[in-house]
């Protein structure tokens, strides 16, 4: 396995990514494309998840990474929060909804590890 030398190498980034350009799709037609307050909100949040990952690796300290790594996956929450939302709303069909939540699950628990392994070899 190569070392990671640029944000976009992390797979969590790139999950991240994957996440933001689902609800870009997602919020670009129907009901939830005219509800600008909250497509506005998801799609800050899942820009925000990225950007957190991308600004904490370019940091100069393992401990900043760590809290940038907090900042994403609280973000990434908000995502979650969000499209239950958009689901209770009608905004998103079930078909649409699970795969965006489970992207959000699976994404906060690889930044979850992956916080959490920086923190092993901090130690």
């Amino acid at each position: 396995m190569s070392k990671v030398q640029k944000f976009e190498d992390l797979q969590v980034w790139q999950m991240a990514h994957d996440l933001s350009v689902a609800i870009y799709t997602l919020t670009r037609s129907g009901e939830f494309s005219k509800d600008w307050g909250l497509r506005h909100q998801i799609q800050r949040a899942s820009v925000s998840v990225m950007s957190n990952i991308a600004e904490g690796f370019e940091r100069y300290s393992k401990q900043e990474f760590k809290h940038f790594l907090s900042i994403a996956r609280a973000s990434c929450a908000e995502v979650r929060s969000q499209i239950q939302l958009a689901k209770s709303l009608g905004y998103v069909t079930d078909l649409e909804y699970f795969p965006v939540y489970e992207k959000c699950i699976a994404l906060s628990l690889a930044i979850g590890g992956l916080r959490a392994s920086i923190e092993r070899i901090s130690q």
